[in-house]
């Protein structure tokens, strides 16, 4: 029986997620990699985060979206399971709006990170 626990996101953009990882300091390694669990088990993922005692957590495509999976027994991460989903996402949707605005000729003019966490963002392109 697998101790993997996989938790769907909205996630479907792979280089937006891993720019996400990257602006939260998590080092992670590109797949499809191995990522470690219970007794030796293994779940492929796209993104694999090595943690100190030895299990690993990753992203794995799901065909719709990456799901977080991982041993959760063994979970190391300085935010619970809940907050880690919840930065992870906040920076993929920012990183995805910069990114797909950027292709568009867009600038960011002004940026804010607010006391509730959230971040306005100011975007601006210049007519030629």
């Amino acid at each position: 029986m697998s101790h993997f626990s996989q938790i769907k996101t909205q996630i479907r953009n792979l280089t937006s997620l891993q720019a996400a990882l990257t602006e939260m300091g998590i080092d992670w390694k590109e797949g499809p990699r191995a990522v470690r669990g219970y007794k030796g088990q293994t779940y492929q993922a796209e993104v694999a985060i090595e943690q100190e005692n030895g299990y690993d957590l990753g992203f794995s495509w799901n065909g719709e979206q990456y799901e977080l999976v991982a041993d959760l027994q063994f979970w190391q991460q300085p935010w619970t399971v809940n907050r880690f989903i919840n930065e992870v996402t906040q920076r993929y949707a920012y990183q995805t709006v910069v990114g797909e605005t950027s292709k568009q000729g867009f600038q960011i003019a002004e940026q804010q990170k607010n006391e509730d966490g959230s971040i306005r963002v100011v975007l601006q392109r210049w007519g030629g």
